[in-house]
């Protein structure tokens, strides 16, 4: 038997743009079911504030102020108003904004027009570069998760990659939402991930 003939070209690039087409509706899809999931009691929206170019913070840094810091650049707030859009078009009733006193996510969090922010120091501060906060830090937000009221509206909380990553396994990127589900243990459970628009 003969070599079979490779496909054409033109044949290839249906099919890689076909199956594009196919993933890009399934996460569309996995998207809208969560954005549901959220304007349910009992989910709790969990965020890595919006673009802030860079990795970490300057040598400098002081956090009452926003000089020192990585901070949203105009993409980031962009971002931030989009994602605050995007709960109020799909009718998500906030009832509670935590937020880590970074200036990036307080910024993230006022950008979206949710309604009042509350900081969160304990359960949302960064602990980038102090591995040895980790624990504590976790479990502080664990405890925070806990003491939500379980039938109350959407609970929104902006923080940092590494709070989010040491909780959940996740690792967000800038303006991701990844969607938790309050169990009647006191515990929670990852029901996926919204990308930022």
């Amino acid at each position: 038997m003969g070599a079979s003939a490779p496909l054409p070209r033109r044949l290839v690039l249906v099919a890689l743009a076909t199956l594009s087409l196919v993933a890009t509706a399934a996460a569309r899809e996995r998207a809208d079911a969560l954005w549901d999931a959220l304007a349910q009691p009992g989910h709790i929206a969990l965020m890595r504030h919006a673009e802030a170019p860079g990795v970490g913070d300057p040598a400098q840094f002081r956090l009452g102020d926003c000089a020192t810091q990585r901070n949203l650049d105009e993409r980031g707030r962009a971002q931030a108003r989009r994602i605050g859009e995007e709960f109020h078009r799909r009718a998500v009733r906030v009832v509670l904004v935590l937020t880590s006193q970074w200036c990036r996510a307080r910024d993230t969090a006022q950008l979206m027009g949710l309604g009042t922010v509350e900081d969160a120091p304990e359960a949302l501060n960064s602990f980038f570069g102090r591995p040895g906060e980790r624990e504590a830090a976790t479990a502080a937000l664990r405890r925070r998760l806990s003491g939500l009221p379980p039938d109350a509206g959407t609970v929104v909380m902006v923080t940092h990659q590494v709070n989010i990553t040491a909780l959940t396994g996740v690792f967000p990127r800038s303006g991701e939402i990844v969607v938790l589900r309050r169990e009647p243990d006191g515990g929670t459970s990852v029901r996926g991930t919204i990308p930022a628009p």
